[in-house]
């Protein structure tokens, strides 16, 4: 008797990691809310803990019923993990897809105790499909493999959990299951199982939670990092992306255009801050909208915004800031109701072979002051300058300096 107490309660240790587990997802859960995945992932930790204890404490008594309880309960755990490491990704199943597995399983299983009463039959159909479930998880999360550390551990756990059903059901369980319970209990499959769920699983599990402290990290340094008045990077989110960029592909073809609104003092002055706060918000929309998705842009501070154009040549970003430039003085912006116009100057540079960052910042710098000095609303670069209509200079907009 006291043997089957000490196995009974070791059996039990993997359902009360899991519930552990279930626990720390629930608190990440209550410190950011906004991300829902993690109560699925909670309740996938709960619900195999209570599929697992449900089978080793025999609750519901009875062969059919707790072979579907415990059936049921052990999908529904699986369903839930597939779902929140997808849903985290944005391309979860869905609730639809998610029930309609879940009745599948619970058909098949009821389906061979019932009616063509096999148990070897209900083994293949929980393990080949529950890994089955895992690899198509993992068939949509390939990106994650090519992503940050965090990520590509999370992927491959997934992918080896997944895998790993196969094998393992195949070289323990065979082609004959053992003819009653207690024999079950005591198989190499059942041992091997206990064994992969709490090795794996826990790894898995594991692998999700620093996921989801990853991307809570990021999401601070996100909010650390952002000018929430004009929603792109301030000037230490601006500096440390460009410091990543130049880290990893170097200063090949790259290019800073230096942007400020002019007679910026006047708007506030005249009009009121919360005027100068809506211009300051319109035209670090503009720059946003005129941007690549490589390009890094940013508030520098005040009225002065910065953007780093990686694989641009000088002319290019020349052309670049005149768009912008144009596009600002043709800007209506409604807030200040037709009393004025809003004009800006940019300066503009590229890196030089053997330049620095630092060396282009302060060239590109002195560029946009000269732009502020020589009459504003205006782009000049280290061999051109550009003036706007009204200036004294004949054909094109752009000149040599």
């Amino acid at each position: 008797m006291d043997g089957v107490i000490v196995k009974t309660t070791l059996q039990l240790i993997t359902p009360g990691i899991l519930f552990v587990f279930g626990l720390a997802f629930i608190c990440a859960w209550l410190i950011e809310k906004k991300r829902n995945y993690l109560l699925l992932l909670a309740g996938a930790c709960v619900l195999f803990a209570l599929g697992a204890m449900s089978q080793i404490l025999s609750l519901p008594p009875g062969a059919g019923p707790n072979a579907i309880v415990s059936g049921a309960l052990y999908t529904s755990a699986v369903i839930a993990a597939v779902e929140g490491i997808l849903v985290r990704s944005g391309k979860g199943l869905g609730p639809v897809i998610d029930l309609a597995i879940l009745a599948g399983f619970v058909l098949l299983i009821a389906y061979f105790f019932y009616i063509d009463r096999r148990l070897i039959a209900r083994v293949y159909v929980q393990n080949f499909g529950y890994g089955l479930l895992m690899l198509i998880a993992a068939s949509r999360l390939t990106a994650l493999a090519r992503g940050p550390y965090v990520d590509r551990v999370l992927f491959w756990i997934l992918l080896l959990f997944g895998l790993h059903f196969f094998p393992r059901t195949l070289l323990t369980v065979g082609f004959s299951a053992p003819i009653d319970r207690t024999a079950f209990g005591n198989s190499i499959f059942w041992q091997a199982l206990q064994l992969s769920l709490a090795v794996l699983g826990v790894g898995l599990a594991l692998a999700i939670l620093a996921a989801a402290v990853s991307d809570m990290i990021d999401d601070l340094r996100r909010e650390r990092d952002l000018d929430l008045l004009t929603g792109i990077l301030n000037r230490r989110g601006f500096q440390e992306r460009v410091s990543a960029h130049l880290r990893k592909y170097g200063p090949s073809r790259t290019a800073l255009a230096l942007c400020d609104i002019d007679n910026f003092k006047s708007i506030n002055d005249t009009l009121g801050h919360d005027a100068g706060d809506d211009v300051l918000g319109e035209v670090g929309r503009m720059l946003r909208n005129a941007s690549r998705k490589r390009d890094i842009v940013g508030r520098l501070g005040g009225e002065e915004f910065a953007v780093f154009l990686p694989d641009t040549d000088e002319q290019e970003a020349v052309d670049y800031a005149e768009r912008l430039r144009i596009a600002i003085e043709q800007n209506s912006f409604a807030v200040l109701g037709g009393a004025r116009q809003v004009t800006a100057s940019f300066g503009v540079g590229a890196l030089r072979p053997g330049d620095s960052w630092p060396s282009l910042y302060k060239r590109v710098d002195g560029r946009l002051y000269e732009a502020k000095r020589t009459g504003r609303n205006r782009t000049i670069s280290h061999s051109l300058s550009s003036v706007s209509a009204d200036a004294p200079v004949a054909g094109s907009a752009l000149q040599e300096l």
